[in-house]
């Protein structure tokens, strides 16, 4: 009768070290999963035409929190920002002028601190008609403009024509549907 009652007791207590082993293991997942998420990725699903052909509307994407961790953003940076006149909105861009430069878009060409020769931009869509500025981007600002010039709502058009470093979220670096793809 002990020795039943002994061994009823060992499977109660390696049936509540399974139990606590899983609740500690699914803990863990979630709290690695939630550090992950909100200081390492961004996942973000794409809800308009703006950066065609590079990332297409329905595009799911990752972005890298840390990207600039060490670093500043670069001219041709894809990025995921709080959307200055709305930060509860983010949109994804890519940049096209740094800090302290001064931007013209004339007959659809891009222009940097009145170079004679346009930006090379392969990754645009098509052949913008509007133009801009010149406008001379604040020292703490980045001037971003969608691939789909013809269709973005980007800097030229809006209140505040430039996204501080603060509200820049991560950098877009790879499209995990449709079909795989790195982001340039």
């Amino acid at each position: 009768m002990e020795k039943e009652q002994e061994q009823e007791n060992k499977k109660k207590q390696n049936f509540r070290k399974e139990v606590r082993s899983w609740i500690v293991c699914i803990v863990a997942t979630l709290a690695i999963t939630l550090f992950i998420t909100n200081f390492v990725i961004v996942n973000a699903s794409i809800p308009s035409g703006s950066m065609e052909n590079t990332i297409m509307t329905g595009d799911k994407l990752i972005a890298f929190r840390t990207a600039y961790l060490f670093g500043e953003p670069k001219r041709g940076d894809v990025i995921i920002f709080k959307y200055p006149d709305d930060e509860t909105e983010w949109y994804i861009k890519r940049v096209i002028a740094l800090p302290g430069e001064t931007i013209e878009v004339k007959d659809g060409k891009v222009y940097i601190n009145k170079s004679k020769k346009p930006l090379k931009e392969p990754y645009i869509k098509e052949e913008p008609v509007d133009d801009f500025g010149p406008y001379k981007v604040p020292d703490n600002g980045y001037f971003v403009m969608g691939d789909n010039r013809n269709s973005s709502n980007d800097a030229r058009e809006w209140q505040t024509h430039y996204v501080t470093r603060e509200e820049i979220i991560g950098k877009a670096s790879f499209r995990y549907y449709p079909s795989p793809k790195w982001i340039k």
